[in-house]
């Protein structure tokens, strides 16, 4: 059992988890539009994923206790640099053209984990409204339109529409986190529990998950796509519903990051 914890505990921890949960989603709008799908592609954003939320996670952590970094520590740190090895392996396969739409999402990564705001003493992770927003576009960008772009196939109203419902998605799966977090938040840390409440915010998810819904059906109307999308969306509403700063770190960086991983299998065994 302890060596099961420690198995689930650096798949968690090294971003394992959110990588795959990531490259899910890179998936499912491949399913969606229909596309081929780049091996490449998907594990460079993989890779890179690991790479991003270790690079956020752990980079301060790095800088303050280099001499004196647990063996934990030292494993994903020995990890993360076999996953930037592989990024930029996969990497120098991809064109030019998807290399450049990644620049700004590079940069927004960056600029998220590293202080240069109010002296040099905030990211903009300590932005409460703007983190969630970061995040979402992030996703959106490379798991919505880095498939297409690569692809080569030309942006229709269907993809934009894919687009917002993955940035409204992310949203929702983001709120599980920061309502777990509300008691360990700094006050100046306005994220959306601590503004508004988190009866409010569970209220908020919801009503974008209806929005979501509406978009499934103008995004494409296929009765198995639909009745996949339902049993997804009903999980999320069971996850967000049973929210509470009381859950511990695996209920939200385990099973609500696993949701679009179960949408994706759903995709592959049902339609």
């Amino acid at each position: 059992m302890k060596l099961f914890k420690i198995i689930i505990d650096f798949y968690i921890n090294a971003s394992i988890h959110v990588a795959l949960a990531v490259f899910s989603f890179v998936r499912i709008t491949e399913f969606y539009l229909e596309l081929t799908g780049s091996e490449s592609l998907g594990y460079f954003v993989f890779y890179a994923t690991v790479t991003a939320y270790n690079f956020v996670k752990y980079a301060g952590v790095a800088k303050l206790y280099h001499r004196s970094l647990t063996t934990h520590l030292k494993i994903i740190q020995i990890f993360s640099l076999v996953c930037i090895l592989l990024m930029c392996f996969y990497m120098s396969k991809l064109s030019v053209k998807t290399l450049l739409f990644l620049a700004p999402l590079g940069l927004l990564t960056f600029l998220y984990a590293i202080p240069f705001l109010s002296g040099f003493q905030k990211n903009l992770r300590s932005i409460g409204y703007l983190k969630i927003i970061i995040v979402a576009t992030v996703w959106a960008g490379i798991t919505v339109f880095l498939p297409a772009l690569d692809s080569e196939i030309i942006f229709t109203n269907s993809l934009y529409l894919i687009a917002l419902q993955r940035f409204l998605l992310v949203v929702v799966l983001i709120l599980p986190f920061d309502i777990r977090d509300v008691q360990y938040d700094a006050v100046l840390l306005q994220t959306i529990p601590k503004k508004i409440g988190i009866k409010k915010t569970k209220k908020l998810g919801y009503s974008l998950l209806v929005i979501c819904l509406l978009l499934e059906f103008a995004i494409k109307p296929n009765h198995e796509l639909i009745t996949v999308f339902l049993l997804f969306m009903a999980i999320t509403l069971i996850l967000l519903m049973k929210s509470s700063e009381e859950k511990s770190k695996y209920y939200s960086s385990f099973l609500v990051e696993s949701v679009p991983i179960i949408w994706w299998v759903l995709l592959l065994i049902i339609a």
